[in-house]
């Protein structure tokens, strides 16, 4: 059994905030009476309705793909830029768990659960994230150690300590490849590191997210997530809740 008003917000009708105030307001009817707690909840196959009208209940889907570069992570752009939700034909309604950069590529969820995605960027919760990228320079071995203690950004806040493997070092083009494990989800935040020690990221790409890789993916493909793939990133997420509330 679910909350009424975590299931009015996913079909869509409104935010969970405004749900509420729904309910309170008298305008929602459960099995044709009239419901004003919040603490109701209700089961699959009961009659849910707002202002008169029947809400209905959106099945679960959840996508794994690997991005495109040059593709936004948006259901529509203004500029008339290809969206990855366009890649997908689903009758639900799509939308992107955390996002990646236009010119990144990589590991990007898609679904219409909205709590499995909080559950997934929620910044406390440290799933691990890992990058592939290259750069224009060198790094020092002390900027390797600074990386992996952790860097202070342009707004003056530390990562965390992350993790790094270097897969190509080319002196001749001025350029080193490495893979960057990360366990905190901050705006642009490869890019950001990077920043900070001098550098520019020439190509980004998102390899792995908790277990889960799309090696198996060309850039613009995607697979239904399998039902143990969703519960284990669950499990990933709760467990990371758990640690949060450890170290207070």
């Amino acid at each position: 059994m679910e909350r009424l008003q975590k299931v009015i917000a996913q079909s869509g009708i409104a935010s969970r905030r405004k749900a509420e105030q729904y309910i309170l307001d008298g305008r929602v009817c459960v099995n044709h009476e009239v419901v004003t707690e919040l603490g109701t909840k209700v089961k699959r196959g009961d009659v849910i309705e707002v202002d008169g009208k029947q809400i209905v209940r959106e099945n679960k889907v959840y996508y794994v793909m690997n991005k495109p570069k040059k593709t936004i992570c948006t259901a529509e752009d203004e500029f008339g830029r290809s969206t990855v939700i366009s890649l997908i034909p689903c009758e639900e309604r799509l939308f992107t768990v955390g996002r990646l950069d236009y010119d990144t590529s990589g590991l990007l969820i898609l679904t219409n659960d909205g709590e499995f995605a909080n559950l997934l960027i929620h910044p406390r919760y440290h799933i691990p994230k890992t990058y592939n990228l290259t750069i224009n320079g060198m790094l020092t071995p002390p900027q390797i150690n600074e990386i992996k203690k952790g860097i202070v950004l342009d707004d003056g806040i530390k990562t965390m300590p992350a993790k790094i493997r270097i897969t190509e070092n080319d002196p001749k083009k001025n350029q080193m490849s490495f893979d960057l494990t990360i366990y905190e989800g901050k705006n642009r935040q490869i890019k950001r590191m990077m920043e900070a020690l001098g550098y520019e990221v020439r190509r980004l790409h998102r390899k792995q997210l908790g277990f889960l890789i799309c090696s198996d993916l060309k850039q613009g493909e995607y697979r239904r997530l399998k039902p143990f793939e969703v519960k284990q990133l669950r499990a990933w997420a709760e467990q990371g809740k758990l640690k949060a509330v450890q170290m207070k």
